[in-house]
């Protein structure tokens, strides 16, 4: 039977998952730490998600169903109805490394001053083949807190914090679209410390499907918004307007692939030097969006050697 009040409430936010959500619960399944529940918010799919999730017959794992609202609003909803002081943040397309919840959990309880721990990754693509090894930006308190307005210091799906603080600072924002998670993480830096692990815990896997694309992908303005909300520490509902109608006039699938293509293309140049596999993924970018021209650049740079593509990568202010 499981606890009445488990340590951890693991919050899966799932929409149109079944092509990978049964990997991502059987791998949370077998973590080493054992006193869990699994919240699966099932936001309004059309697929198989909702049999595919009924399937597990574990009584940790939770199936809630609700109507397509966002991320942001399905992640408020578990956080109102998770029983665990400790919350990890998974996505349904992500694989758990078995002692992710272990580790963090033991971080967090060793060191009561810290409100939220984080962790490194490993990439792959559709078909979970490796990518790349990620390294977050910064580990400690120190570095995280010096680096928080450049760009984000957590992978979202990596982090768990605890329940209470999260809900003091206000819980997602739901007018920040695609960054509600960075937003959340400059309000809670100033109630706690912050923590990355330097080891990979989870493996992200990149998708055409995947809500979030390149950022060069969305545009100037898009980035722009995002600044300005995370330098302030709020967004407007009109803001989050504007962001919304970006993402929807780019919510189809010949800009969502050409975006995962570019930057797989990209990957197995500056983090893992394939290049026959980079000109593959580029190739197939020009295909779905012939007339962006840094595809045609990524193809040509395909061709240099790979300590140039590493120092032209150390160059780029936007590194994933």
């Amino acid at each position: 039977m499981p606890s009445k009040h488990p340590k951890i409430s693991i919050l899966m936010p799932a929409y149109n998952a079944g092509k990978y959500i049964r990997e991502a619960i059987a791998s949370v399944l077998s973590q080493t730490c054992r006193d869990f529940e699994l919240l699966v918010i099932n936001d309004g799919s059309t697929d198989e998600t909702e049999i595919i999730v009924s399937s597990f017959h574990d009584p940790r794992v939770v199936l809630i169903n609700k109507e397509h609202e966002g991320i942001a609003i399905a992640l408020n909803m578990g956080l109102r109805l998770a029983r665990a002081p400790y919350i990890a943040r998974f996505d349904a397309d992500d694989i758990c490394l078995p002692q992710r919840l272990e580790k963090q959990l033991n971080f967090l309880e060793d060191h009561p001053d810290y409100v939220l721990v984080g962790s490194d990754a490993e990439y792959i693509i559709e078909n979970g083949d490796f990518l790349f090894s990620f390294q977050c930006i910064a580990h400690s308190n120190d570095e995280i807190q010096q680096k928080l307005y450049v760009y984000c210091p957590f992978i979202h799906s990596s982090v768990m914090y605890k329940r209470d603080d999260v809900i003091k600072a206000g819980g997602y924002n739901v007018h920040a679209h695609n960054f509600e998670d960075y937003l959340l993480w400059t309000s809670l830096a100033k109630t706690g410390k912050l923590q990355n692990l330097r080891e990979p815990l989870i493996k992200v896997r990149l998708n055409a499907s995947s809500v979030t694309i390149d950022e060069k992908w969305r545009g100037e303005r898009f980035r722009q918004l995002k600044r300005q909300a995370t330098t302030r520490g709020s967004i407007t509902e009109e803001e989050g307007g504007e962001l919304l109608a970006i993402i929807k006039s780019q919510n189809v699938r010949r800009i969502k692939e050409g975006a995962y293509h570019a930057l797989c293309g990209k990957k197995f140049l500056a983090n893992n030097y394939q290049p026959v596999k980079a000109r593959r993924h580029v190739l197939k970018a020009i295909s779905v969006r012939p007339f962006r021209l840094d595809n045609y650049l990524l193809f040509v740079v395909s061709y240099f050697p790979e300590q140039l593509i590493a120092w032209l990568h150390k160059q780029s202010p936007n590194r994933l």
